[in-house]
């Protein structure tokens, strides 16, 4: 055989062996930056479609339309303030707290109590806060420190925890409903505000509460030591260990934290929101949205998931009642297609 022979054969040898060259057309648009383009496509179609029935909505009664939006955004603030501690423990500690929500029961009905006895609304901010991070802590050092990375055995136990706690207080406490009223300096409305002309002092109070701690949040894991460390033990738990540094500790307190704005959540939810058994499951439910719309450990991100999830649910309660829980799940559906880490989230 011919050396030119040889040659052929070799060439289509290494042709088999290397396998023919790719034609599948998704990998050549997202090769070429076109897979990104049909995404943004439908986002934009999605986004202009809302905006044009938003519009349209404003159009029609732009008093309405002021106050529903006034009330998605203090809604948002609220679960901000709650998924802001969902965000610490599962978003940035990797740690699933299925109870999550029947700790902002617990703070908001001892917020309530405290309020109740006491007449001091700060003191039930308090007494919400501590209680719910004791029983953070606890949990913590008791449970999750035992099992770090098993999220399936996080995930079981913590639904035990909560059904325990639920059924806790519901014993204690009863069914009732339960609603803390709001300190007399934030009592009463509003007035004299453009277009919806008065407005729920107390709730829009909501929004520089939900900032401060925000911001409160940012510097605190990003501009002192206590918060670099927090975010070096999730990174890498043996080397900030053999640096000399207490992980145990650190994570304890990140966890207290993490639950204790969940029972500060309650209290400043039971003025707006009622207490009653079933709350925790709602206020779970959204900490999870918020944390997988805005991204696993951005706060920044956790207040857009939020700011999200608070306008969907109150432009659907007002606007199309029927379909309000389809705009949650819409959204949801549309963000794990598109940006599966989230908003803000950083890639694995």
């Amino acid at each position: 055989m011919s050396h030119a022979a040889h040659s052929d054969l070799g060439a289509h040898d290494a042709e088999q062996t290397a396998g023919p060259a790719s034609t599948d057309p998704t990998t050549e648009l997202t090769a070429s930056g076109g897979g990104w383009s049909w995404r943004r496509r439908i986002l934009l179609l999605v986004a202009a479609v809302v905006a044009v029935w938003l519009l349209i909505k404003a159009a029609e009664d732009p008093r309405q339309f002021a106050v529903v939006t006034l009330n998605g955004v203090t809604l948002a603030a609220l679960f901000f303030v709650v998924a802001s501690g969902f965000t610490l423990i599962f978003g940035l500690m990797r740690v699933v707290n299925m109870a999550h929500g029947s700790l902002y029961l617990l703070g908001g009905y001892l917020g309530f109590f405290t309020a109740q006895f006491t007449g001091s609304w700060l003191l039930a901010l308090a007494a919400g806060f501590a209680a719910a991070a004791l029983v953070g802590l606890a949990m913590q050092v008791s449970i999750f420190r035992f099992m770090p990375g098993q999220d399936l055995r996080q995930t079981l136990v913590t639904i035990g925890l909560s059904i325990v706690i639920a059924d806790l207080l519901m014993w204690a406490i009863g069914a009732q409903v339960h609603q803390l009223s709001p300190p007399a300096v934030l009592d009463g409305p509003l007035r004299g505000l453009p277009v919806i002309r008065a407005y729920s002092t107390y709730r829009l109070s909501l929004l520089p509460i939900g900032i401060a701690i925000g911001v409160a949040l940012w510097l605190f894991l990003n501009r002192t030591r206590v918060g670099m460390m927090i975010r070096a033990g999730v990174d890498d738990r043996a080397m900030l260990a053999a640096a000399g540094v207490n992980v145990n500790l650190v994570f304890a307190t990140t966890f207290a934290i993490g639950a204790g704005l969940a029972g500060l959540g309650g209290v400043i939810g039971a003025v707006e929101l009622s207490l009653v058994p079933g709350e925790d499951t709602r206020l779970l439910l959204a900490s999870l949205i918020v944390v997988i719309v805005g991204g696993m450990g951005s706060i920044v991100g956790a207040a857009i998931g939020a700011a999200v999830l608070g306008l969907a649910e109150t432009y659907g309660l007002a606007y199309a009642p029927t379909y309000s829980v389809v705009f949650t799940f819409v959204i949801l559906v549309l963000v794990l297609a598109f940006r599966p880490r989230g908003i803000l989230g950083r890639p694995a």
